[in-house]
C-alpha cells in the first residue's frame, strides 16, 4: 500500500489495530434483502479465527454438500469478528438448525431465489478499536488523540479517501505484484526463483524459510521435502523441477490459472496505486480527458478535452456524485485522454509494459477496467473508551465494496496498517 497520505499535514494518532479479534468487527451490508423463499438457503454467520474459505469448507463437510454449491459475497479475514452471509443450494433450512461449526455460529437462517456470488455486496460496516501502549508519550492523552482523529476524519468525509489497494492485496510477502510483472514478461525461471526462492528471514519462517534456502542452492528435492503440504501449487511446481531441474517453463505451466490471475490482479492494483499517487494532490479535481466515475452506478463517462468541459463537470465532483477514475490496466481497458492518459501511460512505461502485455493465454489474460480514485465513508462514528485491556479509540464507518478500511485507518494513524 502507498505511504502517501492525503492528510499528510495533519499528525496521526499512531497505535495498533487487531490486538484482539474483537477489536476489529466487520459486517457485510447485503446488496439486496433475502426474499424468504427460494431454492437457496441463506445463513448469516458470525466467525472469528477462521477465514471465509475455511468456513465454506466446514459447511460443506458438515452438511455433505459440494463446496461449489455454497456462495459468498466476499472474503473476510480470520483475525477479526466478522458477520457474512453464505448461500447453500437445495438445502432444507431445518438441516442448519442446531449446527455447530468451529470458530463460528449461525445467527440467522432465511431463503432466496439465487446464489450469493462474489460482489453481491452494498458494502461493509466496520467497528475498530485503535490501541496504543502510551498515549501520553505519543503526544498527549486519549482525548487529544481523539480530537486529532476527528479533524482527519472530517477532512476525509469532505474530500473523499484515496481509494488505494491495501497491503493484503499484495500477499503475505508483499510481492504478489512483482510475481505478476514477471508473469507478463514471460520469464519462467525468474518467476520460479522469486516464488520458490528469495529467502527472507524477516518474512519467511520455519520450514518455508528452509525450503527457500534449499531452492536457491538448486537442492530441489530438499526444498520439496521442507515445503508445507497445504501449499500444493508450490509443491506441484517443485515436483517437476526435482525430475527435470531446468524445465522452468513446464513448472510454470503447471501453476493453477486462478493463482496466476490473482498475481496479475495484484500487479493491476500496484499500477493503480502508483497512478493514484501521481493524482493525489488533485484527487477531487476533474481534468480534461478524464474518465469520470459515477458513484451511484459505477459507470464512467469521458470528460471533454477542454478546460471548460472539466469545469462544467466539477460541481458534480464537489457534490460527491462523480470522481476521477484510475486504471486497472488490461488489453481492452477504456482509456482516458489528455493529461490523465499521459499520466497512466507513464506508469506503464516505467514498468516496461503496454496494454497488449496483458493479453495472456485465455485463462490468465486481463481485459482491464476502471476504478474510482476516491471513496466516501458513510455513517462515521468516533469515540474513546477503556476496557479490561486498557484505553482505546473506536472508529466506525461503512465503506463501498472493494475499498479498504486500512487505507482510512492509515490516514488517521499515520502508521503502516497491515490488515483489513
Amino acid at each position: 500500500m502507498s505511504s502517501a497520505y492525503l492528510t499528510g499535514d495533519l499528525p496521526g494518532i499512531g497505535g495498533r489495530i487487531k490486538d484482539h479479534p474483537a477489536d476489529f468487527i466487520v459486517e457485510e451490508i447485503p446488496l439486496y434483502p433475502a426474499g424468504g423463499v427460494g431454492e437457496h438457503c441463506y445463513i448469516l454467520i458470525e466467525k472469528s479465527g477462521a477465514t471465509t474459505l475455511e468456513i465454506k469448507n466446514s459447511l460443506a463437510r458438515a452438511l455433505g454438500v459440494k463446496a461449489m454449491d455454497i456462495g459468498y459475497a466476499g472474503l473476510k479475514d480470520a483475525r477479526a469478528v466478522t458477520r457474512q452471509r453464505f448461500s447453500i443450494f437445495g438445502l432444507p433450512s431445518d438441516r442448519l438448525r442446531g449446527l455447530e461449526l468451529p470458530n463460528a455460529r449461525i445467527i440467522e437462517i432465511t431463503r432466496h431465489r439465487n446464489k450469493i456470488k462474489i460482489g453481491h455486496l452494498a458494502g461493509n460496516r466496520f467497528i475498530i478499536k485503535i490501541r496504543h501502549d502510551d498515549w501520553v508519550a505519543h503526544g498527549g492523552s486519549v482525548t487529544d488523540s481523539l480530537h486529532r482523529a476527528e479533524e482527519i476524519l472530517r477532512r476525509l468525509i469532505n474530500s473523499g479517501v484515496p481509494n488505494f489497494f491495501g497491503p493484503q492485496r499484495f500477499g503475505m510477502r508483499g510481492d504478489n505484484h512483482l510475481l505478476g510483472l514477471v508473469l507478463l514478461r514471460g520469464d519462467a525461471k525468474e518467476f520460479m526463483d522469486r516464488w520458490l526462492g528469495d529467502p527472507d528471514p524477516e518474512r519467511d519462517h520455519g520450514s518455508v524459510l528452509q525450503a527457500r534456502r534449499h531452492y536457491m542452492k538448486k537442492h530441489f528435492d530438499l526444498a520439496l521435502a521442507h515445503w508445507p503440504g497445504h501449499l500444493r501449487e508450490e509443491r506441484r511446481a517443485l515436483s517437476i523441477l526435482v525430475k527435470k531441474p531446468d524445465h522452468y517453463e513446464k513448472a510454470l505451466h503447471a501453476v493453477d490459472a486462478t493463482l496466476k490471475r490473482l498475481l496479475i490482479s495484484a500487479l493491476q492494483a500496484h499500477l493503480f496505486n502508483q497512478t493514484l499517487e501521481k493524482r493525489l494532490s488533485r484527487l477531487g479535481q476533474i481534468l480534461p480527458g478524464d474518465l469520470a466515475w459515477i458513484h451511484e452506478n459505477g459507470a464512467v463517462f469521458l470528460v471533454g478535452p477542454t478546460e471548460a468541459d472539466a469545469q462544467t463537470e466539477q460541481p458534480r465532483a464537489d457534490a460527491k456524485e462523480i470522481s476521477p477514475s484510475g486504471p486497472m490496466f488490461g488489453y481492452r481497458m477504456t482509456e482516458p485522454q489528455g493529461e490523465p492518459a499521459a499520466m497512466e501511460a507513464s506508469v506503464l512505461s516505467e514498468h516496461g509494459l503496454n496494454p497488449e502485455a496483458f493479453r495472456l493465454p485465455r485463462s490468465e489474460k486481463a481485459k482491464g477496467s476502471r476504478r474510482a480514485m476516491r471513496f466516501f465513508p458513510k455513517e462515521p462514528d468516533l469515540g474513546a473508551g477503556t476496557d479490561e485491556r486498557g484505553p482505546f479509540i473506536q472508529v466506525g464507518f461503512s465503506l463501498p465494496p472493494g475499498s479498504f478500511a486500512t487505507v482510512l485507518l492509515a490516514e488517521i494513524m499515520k502508521t503502516d496498517v497491515q490488515a483489513d
